[in-house]
């Protein structure tokens, strides 16, 4: 099962980089809870659910329109996936490039994503995951 999440994790992506909403939600679990680092920086929750995600999916898109991630590595570690990814885009307006390694916890059950991370290490990561180094 685990080695499908994997996959999982590449249409995943696939979906956000060809901005098809629907495909990246249709791998969500309706009750999805979705952890960006960068609003619990400002102390903000969890994006949930569907329209969570195209709230954040929206407001991402808004600070940087061309915002795309190449992965680097997913490792399987069974119902839950370890990406590493590199983050590439360029601010809306100033376009100001950005660059960046982000690593993503991902929760997968039935072919869904039921919960997922992103944070800035591989540290970071493994514990989002529960995993001591």
């Amino acid at each position: 099962m685990s080695q499908e999440n994997v996959e999982l994790v590449y249409q995943f992506i696939d979906a956000f980089n060809r901005r098809d909403v629907e495909s990246f939600l249709a791998l969500c679990d309706t009750e999805v809870e979705y952890f960006s680092h960068v609003v619990e920086l400002e102390g903000g929750g969890p994006y949930r659910g569907h329209d969570g995600i195209r709230r954040w999916w929206a407001s991402l898109l808004a600070i940087s329109p061309d915002f795309r991630v190449d992965i680097e590595e997913v490792r399987d570690l069974g119902d839950i996936t370890l990406t590493r990814w590199r983050a590439h885009g360029h601010g809306a307006g100033s376009d100001v490039p950005m660059e960046q390694t982000q690593w993503a916890v991902g929760e997968w059950r039935h072919g869904k994503a039921v919960w997922g991370r992103v944070v800035l290490s591989e540290a970071e990561a493994l514990e989002a995951a529960g995993i001591e180094e």
